[in-house]
């Protein structure tokens, strides 16, 4: 398969094919972050390809394929440096009277062997009624209250695991005015915003401290859980249940406080583009592998309207059905049929160094069809 299509420019380089087969081709070394959500396990299916993780036969079977994923990560982080992983608790089911699998520790566990060190555990917050409403979990009805509370569970946290490759940090990751941007909905309080920016002793940045408060905090309630990318052009048959991209607010935080501006942030499961936009619109360079054709499409359109300066629009577009109502009518009357098109641009990237080898090649307009069928 290796790559099947890909879309380069100076500010991100996203491919279609199996993560596998493209990380073994970037160089060692070559990525200062990586954040992404695996397939959890089983619990949801995407696709009916045998190189899909959510496709393994059995939960073990899950984690011999995802153990790859891992290994490659750790040869291609840069030493003290980050990889984020997002994931929760896994359901053995939903007839009502069902168990937990602690699919966050397996991933600690995993990551332990392959020589990460576990750093965090954040905990970020999901309102009960609003994920009975979305799942249909049976053991958060109500109605199990009055039939049978014995059978009743919680409306699980979803979980950001952090782990540090070991070795020392050659680029420190500094913040020298403090945190500027704030990804949460809590209102900041107006009278810190005469800190921001603060270029006087860190100490008295008001502004900075009350965000590092929210975010140095285990318990992220304050994740705008709505502010995602547009998904749902990007379903098909083979989808069990609608895609849920991880939050903005969490891939941004990740970004600031792990990454410096023009740092590589890679994502091995790039979906709709999340991760790669979080780290373009943070004045990162993103990579990203997306095994699915209709999610590499999606992310295609996202990212590109997130060139073209359409961020706040493209991000209130997922909470629409109507995915043209905010765009200006000079994108409606220029974009084909088919969505956005990648811009045009010229082979010679930033990225071109993280290729080990030869390069694949790249078509002028940067998609190449490289590798189709194979």
């Amino acid at each position: 398969m290796a790559v099947v299509e890909q879309d380069i420019n100076d500010r991100y380089a996203i491919y279609l094919g199996d993560c596998c087969e493209v990380m073994p081709k970037l160089k060692t070394g070559s990525v200062h972050l990586s954040v992404y959500s695996p397939p959890f396990g089983g619990l949801y299916h995407y696709s009916s390809s045998e190189r899909d993780l959510s496709n393994c036969r059995d939960y073990e079977e899950f984690f011999t394929h995802y153990e790859f994923v891992v290994e490659e990560l750790f040869r291609l982080t840069m030493p003290g440096r980050v990889t984020c992983v997002h994931c929760m608790d896994v359901p053995s089911g939903n007839t009502g009277n069902d168990h937990l699998r602690d699919f966050p520790g397996d991933i600690i566990r995993l990551h332990e062997r392959m020589g990460f060190h576990y750093i965090a555990r954040y905990h970020v917050w999901k309102e009960p009624l609003g994920v009975r409403n979305r799942t249909m979990v049976k053991n958060l009805a109500h109605k199990q209250i009055v039939d049978d509370s014995s059978r009743c569970s919680v409306a699980s946290a979803d979980y950001l695991l952090v782990f540090r490759k070991h070795g020392e940090n050659s680029i420190p990751i500094a913040h020298p005015n403090g945190l500027l941007n704030y990804a949460g909905e809590r209102p900041i309080p107006p009278e810190l915003f005469t800190y921001r920016g603060w270029k006087g002793n860190q100490i008295e940045n008001r502004y900075s401290h009350w965000i590092w408060r929210q975010y140095a905090s285990a318990f992220w309630d304050d994740v705008r859980i709505g502010r995602v990318l547009p998904f749902k052009q990007a379903k098909d048959d083979e989808d069990e249940k609608h895609v849920h991209p991880l939050q903005l607010d969490v891939i941004e935080r990740c970004v600031v406080l792990w990454s410096n501006p023009d740092e590589i942030v890679l994502t091995p499961f790039m979906g709709v583009g999340s991760e790669v936009y979080g780290a373009l619109i943070n004045g990162r360079r993103g990579v990203g592998i997306e095994l699915k054709p209709s999610y590499y499409r999606q992310a295609q359109r996202n990212l590109q309207y997130a060139l073209d300066g359409y961020t706040e629009g493209l991000e209130q577009m997922a909470l629409i059905d109507d995915d043209k109502d905010w765009l200006p009518e000079d994108v409606h009357s220029s974009q084909p049929a088919g969505g956005a098109q990648p811009r045009q641009h010229e082979t010679e990237t930033p990225f071109a160094g993280l290729v080990q080898g030869t390069p694949s090649p790249v078509l002028r307009d940067g998609r190449g069809a490289v590798g189709a069928g194979k």
